[in-house]
């Protein structure tokens, strides 16, 4: 619990981390021309994407809940993050393979979060509705015997005045 909750706290320092890793990796590996990929394309589609998942994230009920990701979270946030640190080394020849996979990687974690959150509301859709219908509505044979059918409706009328007058 104590890692999925970890997680759960690292997701908003990790939409400034990440970005500014990629950064430093290009100040410390590359150099050179490649600073305009990482501050026009690189930084802010890491930025962006992470915290559009972390919000998708933090919006279901058992995160706000528990204030824990899921066991999917973990491994889907452990891998994207550890593709997008690799992809701020710049290692050459594995540069290119990196970055398709960080992107793939980045957009299954998109559907995961939506998946999520569709499977936790919609059971949490139908339970409301049950409860509600089973609540609210009386059996067919049920007597008039609970106290709020043999209690006559309060109708309180209240009359307004000039004060003037």
């Amino acid at each position: 619990m104590w890692l999925r909750q970890a997680f759960f706290r690292w997701l908003i320092p990790a939409a400034f981390l990440l970005p500014l890793w990629l950064l430093i990796g290009w100040g410390v590996f590359q150099g050179g021309w490649a600073i305009l990929w990482v501050l026009f394309i690189a930084v802010p589609s890491v930025f962006v994407g992470q915290l559009v998942l972390t919000l998708l994230t933090r919006s279901r009920p058992s995160v706000r809940a528990e204030r824990a990701v899921s066991w999917w979270d973990v491994g889907g946030f452990t891998l994207w993050h550890g593709l997008t640190i690799a992809v701020g080394c710049f290692i050459d020849g594995a540069f290119g393979w990196l970055l398709a996979a960080a992107v793939v990687v980045g957009i299954g974690m998109f559907w995961l979060q939506f998946w999520q959150l569709w499977t936790e509301a919609k059971a949490n859709g139908a339970g409301f509705r049950q409860t509600v219908s089973w609540s609210m509505t009386e059996s067919v044979g049920e007597t008039t015997s609970s106290p709020r059918a043999t209690r006559p409706h309060e109708v309180i009328v209240v009359r307004e005045t000039d004060s003037r007058d």
